[in-house]
């Protein structure tokens, strides 16, 4: 999973566009947001107790979104060892959103389900999503099961369930039907959504030979979906998230892409029997994001490439423009609340391109600086503080052993504050075991 699918896969959806926020009322000016860094918060807070909600990647349901990490640092004693886990930073009621003392950390030996005994190695969250209806974000995480090479690999795929202390318990995993898988391919690449129509989340899996495993929600805390019929043809092997309503019709909607890297894509749509009906079709490019940039009433996609980014306008009919500025990794959200979202375009920059009715446009584009000296890419684009505005989290790495992640949070004259509002490493993580921060306050 990359960096900046993490919460998980891409920009996460708010009330216009569940990709960053609907017209807010919040404070606007940068002034007003002092920035937080690891120096100045205490060094563990308790993580929210919550009661359940409908919040987008709030695995405590304290109505305040949280932040998923992979591919945490690694101790400079051990730059060559497994990755530490997987870490979640939750969101307070406080001005700044993200408090980087509230933080877990999930390991496979504490979190993970056995197989044959053996604890996984790997262990990456993949995708999130209120799986079983409790009103707790779930976290589904890929693991790397034994395998003899013969036959069906096993589904690595397993489920971390949320609830009032966030990801505490052990993983389930996830349960797949023999009559929903296809070929011998490991099942993988999980997208949430409500492709049916049902107000439960699906799950959507690759299969193999461009056929997708499609699983009815709500699942049982065991892990098996409601139902789950023969695969679906798929115009694609790699189905990649956010599943949106693109077309406004009451289901979600599944990007499909013929490989990773470079590629053609397409919309598969949504309806009562699932995602079974091939859409608009996109131009190849390397990333593709959906949103509310401009024009008509559906959403519209961005396909970025070294040349430039194409545009299709009021999907799945799409009217075709293109911009000269390139991007090879897209993300979208609306940073200053206006219920049009913008373009978030990474690459050896990073830019926002504002998004206005008439449609998207280089002119005023922001370049946001990177908070630390490395390589830079984009984590987040959403809602973190409950303004209306979405925020862009990122993170800059300097080798295995240092990074910074830093908030930039949204503003309605500049898009984003000039400096970051929050900033901290995931080295915080280092020598945590898994008992969250709650668990130990409420033990002293």
């Amino acid at each position: 999973m990359g960096e900046r699918k993490a919460g998980v896969r891409a920009a996460a959806v708010s009330c216009v566009l569940l990709l960053g926020g609907c017209a807010g009322t919040g404070n606007t000016g940068s002034a007003r947001h002092e920035p937080v860094t690891v120096a100045k918060a205490p060094a563990q807070l308790p993580v929210p107790r919550g009661k359940g909600g409908k919040s987008a990647d709030d695995f405590n349901g304290d109505g305040r979104r949280d932040l998923v990490l992979n591919d945490l640092v690694k101790s400079p004693d051990d730059a060559h060892g497994d990755d530490a886990g997987i870490g979640i930073v939750y969101g307070t009621g406080a001005t700044h959103g993200l408090a980087p003392g509230a933080r877990q950390l999930l390991t496979p030996a504490r979190q993970a389900a056995r197989t044959k005994g053996q604890s996984p190695a790997v262990f990456d969250a993949e995708a999130s999503c209120d799986l079983d209806r409790d009103g707790f974000t779930d976290l589904v995480v890929s693991t790397d099961p034994p395998y003899d090479g013969q036959g069906r690999p096993p589904v690595p795929l397993q489920i971390l369930f949320g609830s009032p202390a966030g990801l505490t318990g052990k993983a389930v995993k996830l349960v797949i039907p023999e009559g929903a898988r296809a070929g011998n391919d490991w099942p993988d690449q999980p997208v949430c959504g409500d492709f049916d129509g049902d107000g439960a989340e699906d799950l959507v899996v690759h299969a193999s030979d461009g056929r997708l495993s499609y699983l009815r929600g709500p699942f049982t805390r065991k892990g098996a979906p409601r139902a789950a019929g023969r695969p679906l043809p798929s115009p694609g092997t790699v189905p990649t998230g956010p599943a949106l309503d693109v077309n406004r019709d009451g289901y979600d909607d599944l990007l499909v892409r013929t490989a990773e890297g470079p590629a053609t894509s397409a919309l598969v749509l949504g309806g009562p029997a699932g995602p079974t009906r091939t859409g608009t079709a996109l131009p190849s490019g390397i990333d593709v994001a959906l949103g509310r940039f401009g024009r008509g009433r559906a959403l519209d996609a961005a396909v970025g490439s070294m040349d430039g980014t194409y545009l299709r306008y009021d999907l799945p009919t799409a009217v075709r423009d293109s911009i000269s500025t390139p991007g090879s990794v897209l993300d979208a959200g609306d940073f200053d609340g206006d219920g049009v979202s913008e373009l978030v375009s990474s690459g050896a920059e990073l830019r926002i391109l504002r998004g206005r009715t008439s449609g998207l446009s280089a002119t005023g584009m922001v370049t946001v600086p990177p908070p630390a000296r490395g390589t830079t890419r984009v984590l987040a684009v959403a809602d973190f503080t409950g303004d209306g505005r979405a925020d862009l989290v990122v993170r800059t790495y300097d080798g295995e052993t240092k990074d910074t992640v830093a908030v930039y949070a949204g503003s309605k004259e500049a898009l984003v504050t000039a400096k970051p509002t929050v900033t901290f490493s995931t080295s915080e993580f280092l020598g945590m075991d898994s008992r969250t921060t709650s668990d130990t306050h409420l033990r002293n």
